[in-house]
């Protein structure tokens, strides 16, 4: 509900979202893009409309059901959901997938501590294409979730 009481429309919300995105990573802003968190129930809903977008800005995308979790956000925010993956170019899907890889190896060897865990939220803020000194900030802080329209 909005302020006035009003059913937000949150299919619509959630495309709104994931066409700016879209366009930023189209035009090089963004070398990865993240959809809002999704239950697999909001994923099927959505699915048209996001490959719709996805194809009309010639950009790729990819289902992720175990997103990388890091200090960046908190694991909350997508505990049980989805996030679809924008980009272009697939050398930034295989830098997303050595991040988690890396990360899987670090917690397996019960090493995903100090630099090593900051090393792997750096990197993806700068997957993402945040500034340093937001990625420094957001770190600073500890995880965080997002504003939300629920």
């Amino acid at each position: 509900m909005d302020k006035n009481g009003n059913e937000i429309d949150k299919r619509s919300f959630r495309l709104g979202v994931i066409y700016c995105f879209a366009e930023m990573v189209s035009v090089g802003v963004k070398k990865l893009a993240l959809s809002p968190p999704l239950l697999p129930e909001e994923y099927e809903e959505i699915l048209d409309g996001s490959d719709k977008i996805v194809l009309d800005f010639k950009i790729k995308s990819c289902l992720d059901k175990s997103f990388l979790v890091t200090d960046l956000f908190s694991e909350e925010l997508t505990k049980d959901k989805w996030v679809i993956l924008y980009f272009n170019e697939d050398d930034v899907l295989e830098i997303y997938n050595s991040l988690i890889n890396r990360k899987h190896e670090l917690l397996k060897a019960d090493k995903y501590t100090g630099n090593e865990r900051r090393e792997i939220a750096v990197e993806f803020g700068k997957l993402l294409c945040y500034p340093e000194r937001k990625i420094e900030e957001m770190l600073s802080k500890g995880p965080s979730g997002l504003p939300s329209i629920e």
